[in-house]
């Protein structure tokens, strides 16, 4: 679920622009005097908590597809793509259980990116769809944002995976471009263009392997450094907010609307009709909180299923098998045995 805000209110990560500058900088081009043109100033922050102006950002993107002469230009920015450029999601992403989970956690967290994008996913006949959109709020969005956007998802997998991986395809509204060659060559799967959406499809049993670096403890931190960022910019997302002091009251109990209303320095009421303006209620969030947290803990064999009843704030074990049961359709001993999602 993501919210929608005033065109002139949108944002991205800071780390973006350091990123163009740099492949800016692959070209042979005068990043500062790019962003200057821009009216960013001579040359990009450092810091990841500066966010910058989509719409600013898109000058930016205009002018490196005019100085390099290059319309691929979005994917040579992926080639230089870090995991860092993603601020906490990136380091999530990698030390998640799996790929699915990875992709998940973009989803999820896809507003410390850009307050622009629309990512959703979907599962049809066994290969997730994974689409995004940036038309939401009547922007001219280049091509080549777009280009950059899709082409980084495939290098954080391939990073992830630490082996060649590729999209069984990939769908792209933007029209083709006489550097058609180099979307094959960096996909590594069929490309159309002119497509109703833009979208790359996977492999749902490839999603499922577990990730070589694959860290529970490592993403669950990296997910609180990413919520207390999300919570620093964007105060108006409660359901971060919300998400956050569940998972510090959990240990201590089953917390109660009242309690993390009251947390948050706001009534119930008031509570109860903020998260309802994001699609979202407080035992929506519980229930989603636990589910995540248990299959996470679930998954660390060395964790007893004691402690994770009682992490989860379950008063007994028979409560959080049955619950678990009705997230995941196993009970906990079968799931950590059997390694299912």
């Amino acid at each position: 679920m993501t919210l929608s805000a005033p065109a002139d209110r949108l944002t991205t990560i800071g780390s973006a622009a350091t990123l163009l500058a740099r492949t800016l900088q692959t070209y042979g081009c005068d990043a500062g005097d790019v962003f200057a043109q821009a009216g960013l100033g001579p040359a990009p922050a450092q810091p990841l908590d500066v966010r910058y102006p989509v719409a600013r950002l898109q000058v930016v993107w205009r002018l490196a597809v005019q100085y390099t002469g290059d319309p691929c230009f979005g994917l040579s920015v992926a080639e230089q793509m870090e995991p860092q450029g993603l601020h906490g999601l990136g380091f999530a992403w990698l030390t998640s259980d799996t790929l699915f989970d990875a992709v998940k956690r973009l989803v999820r967290y896809q507003r410390v990116i850009s307050t622009l994008s629309d990512y959703r996913l979907r599962t049809l006949n066994g290969v997730v769809e994974l689409s995004l959109n940036l038309d939401r709020h009547g922007l001219d969005i280049h091509p080549v944002t777009l280009d950059a956007a899709m082409a980084i998802i495939v290098r954080m997998c391939r990073l992830a995976l630490q082996v060649s991986f590729q999209p069984t395809r990939v769908a792209l509204q933007r029209e083709q471009p006489s550097c058609a060659d180099r979307f094959s060559a960096f996909f590594q799967c069929p490309v159309e263009f002119s497509a109703p959406l833009n979208a790359i499809y996977l492999d749902a049993g490839l999603l499922d392997q577990p990730l070589p670096s694959a860290n529970p403890e490592l993403a669950r931190a990296n997910d609180r450094v990413v919520i207390d960022y999300l919570n620093r910019f964007d105060r108006e997302t409660l359901s971060m907010q919300v998400r956050a002091r569940l998972i510090d009251m959990l240990p201590s109990g089953q917390p109660t609307q009242a309690q993390v209303a009251d947390a948050l320095n706001m009534s119930v009421r008031n509570l109860q009709r903020r998260l309802q303006a994001e699609g979202t209620s407080f035992k929506q969030l519980l229930d989603e909180t636990r589910r995540e947290l248990a299959v996470q803990y679930v998954r660390q064999a060395h964790r007893p299923l004691g402690e994770i009843t009682y992490l989860l704030g379950f008063s007994e074990p028979s409560n959080f098998t049955r619950a678990f049961r009705r997230w995941t359709g196993t009970s906990p001993h079968a799931f950590r045995q059997n390694g299912a999602r």
